[in-house]
């Protein structure tokens, strides 16, 4: 969105020179106002709340496994601790491709933002090209994507303006809607989501991070260091 809503540029020539305007948006303020957006949204956190607890099931299986194995290491063959490493080692890297399936920068999160996201940003965009035409904007920026912008004058600010381009009303933000069990433990919904995400991403970069460092001849994550 604020990719997309970051410059509209747009020229026109009037009284035999260019007439140059500007203005700006905030588009977070703009998003509060659209309940597809709110619905979106809550979407994508619960997406992240359910694959993360799957993937940290998955992860806790691994350390049961660990542990049992460690526990009865040495009452085992050579061959058969080879066979449990290597089952270990399977489950983690089912864990991790989850992970990486999932949270990866083009994973499944990734690709159900742009389709639930996608139609919102094309119908702001198209409303805002409008406005810009009529009113002969050559530049329109957005404040929420603009660290460097460290003054604006409110006359200036057309946010009001597209909202209600888009059928909505001023300062009627929207809400997303918390389920009944939304704040457990004082935790919000979106708290729960930005950790799931935060985490999904962690554990990728982590997965690479060990994939390295096996390839140097390491030692996996959670593998016993112990010798025959």
């Amino acid at each position: 969105m604020k990719t997309t809503l970051l410059t509209v540029l747009l020229a026109t020539l009037t009284l035999g020179g260019w007439a140059q305007k500007f203005a700006y948006i905030d588009s977070d303020y703009v998003l509060l106002h659209v309940p597809e957006y709110a619905e979106a949204q809550q979407t994508l956190n619960q997406l992240a709340i359910d694959w993360q607890a799957e993937i940290e099931a998955k992860m806790e299986a691994v350390e049961r496994l660990e542990l049992a194995y460690r526990a009865e290491r040495v009452l085992l063959t050579p061959e058969m601790r080879a066979k449990r490493e290597s089952d270990i080692q399977a489950k983690r890297e089912e864990a991790r491709a989850l992970q990486r399936e999932k949270f990866g920068v083009e994973g499944e999160l990734f690709r159900q933002r742009q389709e639930l996201i996608q139609p919102i940003q094309d119908l702001i965009f198209e409303e805002l090209k409008e406005i810009a035409s009529g009113s002969s904007y050559m530049v329109i920026f957005d404040k929420s994507n603009q660290s460097n912008m460290l003054y604006t004058n409110p006359k200036y600010d057309i946010s009001d303006r597209l909202i209600k381009a888009l059928g909505y009303v001023p300062g009627e933000t929207i809400e997303a809607e918390e389920s009944e069990d939304g704040k457990e433990g004082g935790e919000s919904m979106l708290d729960k989501a930005r950790g799931a995400m935060d985490r999904g991403t962690e554990s990728v970069r982590g997965a690479v991070g060990g994939a390295v460092e096996g390839a140097r001849g390491g030692i996996a994550p959670g593998a016993s260091r112990d010798k025959d």
